[in-house]
C-alpha cells in the first residue's frame, strides 16, 4: 500500500506546479520531495510526472491517479473534521480561480472577512480571464460567469447576471438616444474581441445584433473605461457598472432589451463524494453574500430580466445547501472541463 504521506506530497506538487513550491508549503526540501515522488513511482511501477527544468506535467496514468488521490485526501480531511468537531473552520490552502474584473471588484474586497473568520486557512487566488483546467491545475474552486452547460464538474449558482446597454448622458445628448435596435447601427458601439455579436432578449424574444464602432479590445476593463468616458454604447453587466447607473453617470439604452438571462455567476468545483470543508465554507459565504438579488443591483433602475428569487432548482442548479448539479459534458465559462470549454456567452468582465 502507498504511504499516505507520499500521496499528499504528490497532490501538493501537482497543485503547486513544482517540487520547490510544494516543498515550501510542506516544509520539505526539493530533494526530499523528489525522493518521495520517486519512491511512490517505484512502488506503483509507473511514471506519474514528466519533469523538465521549468515545469512538471502529469502523465496519462498520473492524471487518473491524481484525480483519485485528491478525492481520497478530501475524504480524509472531511473525516478528520467530523471526528475532531472542527467542521465549522476552514483549514489548509484553498486554490481559487476567478475572472479578473469580477474577482477584483467582488471577490477580493470580501475575502478578508472570510479569512479572518478562518485564521487557519491560506488562499491562493488566480485572477485571469484565460482558460483554466480546474482539475489539472489543482484548483479547489473556480468562479465563472457563463451559461451553464453539462459538465463532469459540479456547479452552484451564486448570483444572476443582468447585462444592459448603457452610455453616458453626455454621449446620448451629443449623438441622440437610439429608439430601436436598428438605430444602434448609427452609434459607436464598444465591443469585445471575443464576440462580434450582442445576444439580446427583448419583447419579441431573442435577437442577435452585430455592433460596429471604433474600439474593439480584448479587455473588458478598457471597454468599461471607454463607456464611462463617453466614447459610445456598451453592453455591460450590472455587477460591473451598477454604481455608475445608480449615480447617473451611465444610463440604460433601449431598456426593454438586455443580455441573455441564461448567464449567471457560478462556483465550479471538481465532482467529489466529499466536499472539503474549506470549499464548502467558501462557496456558502459568497452564495449568501451575493444571493438572488445581489448587492450591486441596489439603486439600479429595474428592467427585465426579473432577478427575484426563484424556487429551488429553477435555475438548473440546486438552490439550497452546498451542492450543485453534476452533469456530463463541457461546461462553458472560461475554464476547461476535462480539458475543453471556454466562455462562449460573454467576456468575463462583461
Amino acid at each position: 500500500m502507498s504511504n499516505f504521506g507520499d500521496l499528499e506530497i504528490f497532490a501538493r506538487v501537482v497543485a503547486a506546479g513544482s517540487m520547490s513550491a510544494a516543498g515550501r508549503e510542506l516544509g520539505l526540501s526539493p530533494a526530499v520531495v523528489s525522493k518521495r515522488l520517486r519512491r511512490l513511482e517505484d512502488r506503483l511501477g509507473t511514471r506519474l510526472l514528466q519533469r523538465t527544468t521549468r515545469q512538471i506535467a502529469l502523465t496519462e496514468a498520473g492524471q487518473g491517479f491524481y484525480e483519485r488521490v485528491v478525492a481520497i485526501l478530501a475524504g480524509v480531511e472531511e473525516a478528520e473534521a467530523f471526528v475532531s468537531r472542527r467542521s465549522a473552520m476552514a483549514r489548509g490552502t484553498l486554490k481559487v480561480s476567478a475572472p479578473t474584473s469580477f474577482g477584483r471588484m467582488h471577490i477580493a474586497p470580501h475575502l478578508i472577512p472570510f479569512m479572518k473568520a478562518n485564521p487557519d486557512l491560506s488562499v491562493n487566488m488566480l485572477l485571469s480571464d484565460d482558460l483554466v483546467d480546474i482539475v489539472g491545475d489543482g484548483f479547489d474552486v473556480a468562479i465563472r460567469i457563463a451559461e451553464l452547460a453539462d459538465s463532469s464538474l459540479v456547479a452552484r449558482k451564486l448570483a444572476p447576471v443582468r447585462r444592459v446597454l448603457c452610455a453616458t448622458p453626455d454621449y446620448l445628448e451629443e449623438n441622440g438616444t437610439p429608439e430601436t435596435l436598428a438605430e444602434l447601427a448609427e452609434h459607436n458601439c464598444l465591443t469585445h474581441q471575443t464576440s462580434d455579436t450582442w445576444r439580446l432578449e427583448g419583447p419579441d424574444g431573442p435577437v442577435t445584433v452585430r455592433p460596429h464602432g471604433n474600439l474593439s479590445t480584448n479587455s473588458s476593463e478598457v471597454i468599461r473605461e471607454a463607456v464611462l468616458a463617453g466614447l459610445g454604447i456598451a453592453l455591460r453587466s450590472t455587477w460591473d457598472i451598477g454604481k455608475e447607473l445608480s449615480a447617473g453617470k451611465l444610463v440604460q439604452v433601449l431598456p426593454d432589451h438586455h443580455g441573455s438571462t441564461n448567464t449567471a455567476i457560478y462556483a465550479i468545483y471538481p465532482s467529489r463524494q466529499f466536499l472539503p470543508v474549506k470549499v464548502r465554507l467558501f462557496i456558502d459565504y459568497f452564495a449568501e453574500l451575493f444571493g438572488s438579488e445581489p448587492y450591486w443591483e441596489r439603486g439600479v433602475p429595474a428592467t427585465v430580466p426579473d432577478i427575484r428569487p426563484q424556487p429551488d432548482g429553477a435555475d438548473g442548479t440546486e438552490a439550497g445547501g452546498s451542492g450543485g448539479r453534476t452533469a456530463t459534458g463541457p461546461v462553458r465559462g472560461g475554464y476547461r472541463a476535462n480539458g475543453q470549454g471556454r466562455d462562449e456567452t460573454a467576456p468575463a468582465g462583461e
